[in-house]
């Protein structure tokens, strides 16, 4: 192995193709933009993303050409060439009747209809071409009233849930669909099944539409926002006592917040409101409850996450079907993808959207960022109120590096900004009522100014942040070097000395950085004295990492289970998105991105040392069979083709761009 260049993965010479490894994929790039500063900022002409003594210099217009994000991304919502009303394909009737916008006549749109996708079992999985057993092209199993319905056929979500909520839009809809003595066709319902999985399937934490109409037309209300954004300005007003130094910083803490009997903030001490009052008429009766003793600190649900395993939140990838997968290879807590602030106070569907869960998430929160009290404090009365019993904790994300949260305040520019940062914690434990609040940080803003060490045990022990996780990177490193787990180490210390100091129970703290492998994992954990890590591109790449950590054993997992595990992510997508036009085709969105991660695992039988490591870079290398070869393709267009085996064929024209432009090398031009 002396003739593969440093940092290149150590693969048995029999599997090799080329000796040279393949370009990285920018990982910034995953993370919504291109890094902030290029490395001619840095007086570092060279890539950034190369290890090693051998690093080749490239042109500026060589390493804009190699890596970075493609920025011209459009995903356009595929829909069915006739639109079937919803409400008729639901079988109800349309208020609307001759002026609904779409047709009523469901033989003319079961005429223009796709015909129905096959979806296979795990059985019907094999290791060699086509990879999945082919389904027998039988006429006799098309329905005669309509060609486009296949009886032998499954739906995933009529199996999973008894019923199928996209009705006569489905695309597996001769699995459930019945013709009438009258010509009518009618949608299957197994009602035993849809109570047994009411429970176990339902998916949780909706809002209804008339709290985001008020949330929209800011008549929600927020008694604790009002009365704590009034304490920071009356204190504002007050003449500085304090040294000079301190001016930035936050002079209160939680405890000086919640007392009464001092009489200094009186108007502190509101209940929240009932929600059934939010969408009470606004001319009856107030429903407000009469003051109560605020909750203290102490009172929060404690967490106790030692030893459990933690799913990074991540934006874009890391939504519900992805997370139900995780949770089946062993993630214990998740974390809903990156909201902002000010979207959900503008009652966004879509933000709103992030907080849904699945039952099978025992341990659950959705991440949050803003940059001020005035708009993270109302989100989370709000959050406290719907979803007291929906939400375990809510995190404030002082870590997210891109320019587009940087530039407004928000994530890692928290880093910086300890006084606001302090308020922002102190309103939102006050708002959130009895669900904790966690704070997820970088190790700094910029290189050689870490600050973590100073910023972590005043959140922990002043402004009670019921948990800390920490990335192992400031915002200007990114992905360009390792994370560091010396410091890590230095701020968990830090955090513990001063919890003993001031006889306080010990909070959570988990880091986070380069774990990748079983050995990773218990390694790093018992270097730094961390609870725990959380665990984001390595679970990207491998989400059976977790079963890996569980075991502590490396899992040379086969290409079959690997297509097993894509199946699945097809089956739970089509649960959440829907089984509908638009629903299949926003699963094959999503499954193809994860698959554009997915295809960096390298098999570790084909590795001559042990274990691997996330920044390894591997040249051209085959499988040990041809479905191992494909699943390790970087070419996107082999990503669609593993999506047809579950979606069926994609629509005419689409097509998928990664992320990563380093990811669809020969597909670009194509792609347009």
């Amino acid at each position: 192995m002396s003739e593969l260049p440093p940092g290149t993965a150590p693969i048995k010479a029999e599997y090799l193709l080329s000796t040279q490894p393949r370009p990285a994929p920018d990982d910034d790039a995953a993370e919504g933009s291109t890094s902030h500063v290029t490395n001619d900022e840095r007086g570092d002409s060279r890539d950034a993303r190369s290890t090693g003594p051998q690093r080749r210099k490239f042109s500026k217009e060589e390493r804009k050409n190699r890596t970075g994000a493609n920025k011209g991304r459009r995903f356009q919502k595929i829909r069915d060439e006739v639109e079937l009303c919803w409400k008729i394909a639901k079988g109800n009737s349309c208020e609307f009747g001759s002026e609904c916008r779409n047709t009523h006549d469901v033989a003319a749109y079961l005429a223009a209809k796709p015909r129905d996708i096959h979806f296979p079992s795990a059985q019907d999985i094999i290791e060699d071409p086509p990879f999945v057993k082919p389904f027998p092209e039988d006429e006799t199993m098309a329905d005669a009233d309509s060609p486009s319905l296949d009886r032998s056929t499954t739906c995933p979500v009529f199996e999973t849930m008894g019923a199928c909520n996209t009705g006569l839009k489905c695309r597996f809809l001769g699995a459930h669909s019945t013709k009438n003595e009258d010509g009518s066709w009618a949608v299957t319902v197994n009602e035993e099944k849809q109570a047994l999985t009411a429970v176990t399937e339902r998916e949780l934490n909706f809002i209804d539409g008339d709290t985001l109409k008020k949330i929209r037309s800011k008549k929600y209300p927020h008694p604790i926002t009002d009365a704590y954004l009034k304490y920071l300005q009356d204190e504002e007003k007050k003449p500085q006592s304090k040294p000079k130094e301190n001016a930035n910083q936050a002079v209160f803490d939680a405890a000086d917040f919640e007392q009464q009997e001092n009489g200094s903030i009186p108007n502190l001490v509101v209940s929240a409101v009932p929600s059934e009052s939010v969408n009470a008429p606004e001319d009856g009766p107030s429903q407000v409850d009469t003051p109560d003793v605020p909750m203290r600190a102490v009172e929060k649900k404690r967490l106790n996450w030692k030893g459990l395993t933690y799913l990074a939140p991540l934006t874009t990838v890391g939504n519900l079907p992805f997370r139900r997968l995780c949770v089946d290879y062993g993630a214990d807590i998740t974390c809903g993808e990156m909201g902002l602030a000010n979207s959900f106070l503008s009652g966004s569907k879509e933000e709103w959207s992030l907080i849904r869960r699945h039952p099978s998430e025992k341990i659950f929160g959705m991440q949050i960022a803003g940059s001020k009290p005035s708009f993270l404090v109302p989100a989370a009365e709000i959050l406290g109120r719907e979803y007291a019993s929906g939400l375990d904790f809510v995190d404030i994300n002082c870590g997210c590096p891109i320019d587009l949260v940087y530039k407004t305040g928000s994530g890692s520019a928290l880093l910086d900004a300890a006084g606001r940062l302090g308020k922002i914690v102190v309103g939102m434990n006050k708002a959130l009522g009895e669900v904790p609040v966690i704070v997820k940080l970088r190790t700094g803003v910029k290189d050689g100014r870490n600050n973590a060490h100073k910023l972590m045990p005043r959140l922990a022990c002043e402004w009670n942040a019921s948990a800390l996780t920490l990335h192992g990177r400031t915002r200007q490193q990114r992905y360009s070097r390792l994370a560091d787990w010396d410091y890590i180490k230095q701020c968990v210390q830090a955090v513990r000395a001063r919890e003993e100091e001031e006889n306080l129970t010990p909070v959570p703290i988990f880091g986070g950085g380069d774990c990748f492998s079983a050995q990773d994992y218990w390694e790093k954990t018992e270097h730094s004295g961390v609870d725990g890590i959380m665990i984001g591109r390595g679970a990207l790449i491998k989400p059976w990492v977790f079963t890996e950590v569980k075991e502590r054993r490396e899992w040379d997992i086969s290409a079959r289970e690997r297509l097993e595990l894509a199946r699945k992510y097809a089956e739970y997508g089509l649960n959440h998105f829907g089984s509908d036009t638009p629903g299949v085709n926003t699963t094959r969105r999503y499954l193809c991105e994860a698959l554009s991660f997915q295809y960096r695992y390298i098999p570790i039988g084909l590795l001559e040392t042990l274990p691997p490591r996330i920044n390894d870079r591997p040249p051209a290398f085959k499988g040990r069979n041809e479905l191992e070869t494909l699943l390790a393709s970087g070419n996107s267009q082999d990503w669609v083709k593993i999506s047809e085996m579950f979606l069926g064929p994609a629509p005419e024209g689409w097509t998928f761009i990664p992320k990563h432009k380093s990811n669809s090398y020969g597909t670009e031009e194509s792609q347009g």
